[in-house]
């Protein structure tokens, strides 16, 4: 079922976390706040939203990193309910794509419901002061053709970089529920 993210909550500061990546290796939150921000995402391997964006997202993911941006991806979809998403495959998907950021496991779904993730991909741009300034698309070219999109999530990045603060006007994400389970 599509779901759209929430609008940008300017300002808020995430905890702290550290997750697993797929091999058991930790990876705190506050290790990577780069000096121009930082950018968590909420993706899975099964979404075909995700899938669509998989390579683009790559290379947008890759320049901010170039510039300064720390980049996580998070998985919180329960995966015993959707096998896809599971440790093993999330291997497969990164390497598929050439991630070249940590593609973490929520295995609690802790994070996943701090951040109010609503979606897959859900995106929150920080600034390097930790504060949320982005709560956006990727890009406008949806599932249609790329070649003359607008890289919304690049400009956003680049311009919290440049300034600390994000743009006023932003498109939420749309994509695939997030799997909670069920208490």
């Amino acid at each position: 079922m599509a779901s759209n993210s929430d609008i940008c909550e300017f300002g808020w500061k995430a905890p702290d976390f550290s997750l697993q990546d797929p091999h058991g290796k930790p990876h705190a939150m506050a290790d990577y706040i780069g000096p121009n921000g930082l950018l968590i995402m909420f993706i899975c391997n099964h979404c075909p939203y995700v899938k669509a964006i998989a390579e683009r997202l790559a290379t947008d993911s890759n320049e901010l990193m170039e510039n300064g941006v720390g980049v996580l991806a998070i998985m919180s979809n329960d995966y015993n309910h959707v096998a896809e998403d599971n440790p093993e495959n999330m291997v497969l998907f990164a390497q598929r794509y050439g991630f070249k950021f940590p593609y973490l496991v929520d295995e609690d779904q802790s994070v996943g419901r701090v951040f109010d993730a609503k979606c897959t991909p859900d995106f929150f741009g920080f600034n390097s002061l930790g504060e949320l300034q982005y709560r956006g698309r990727l890009d406008d070219a949806r599932h249609g053709n790329a070649d003359n999109r607008v890289r919304e999530l690049v400009n956003a990045m680049n311009m919290i970089a440049e300034t600390g603060n994000g743009p006023r006007d932003q498109t939420p994400s749309i994509g695939c529920s997030i799997k909670w389970r069920a208490t």
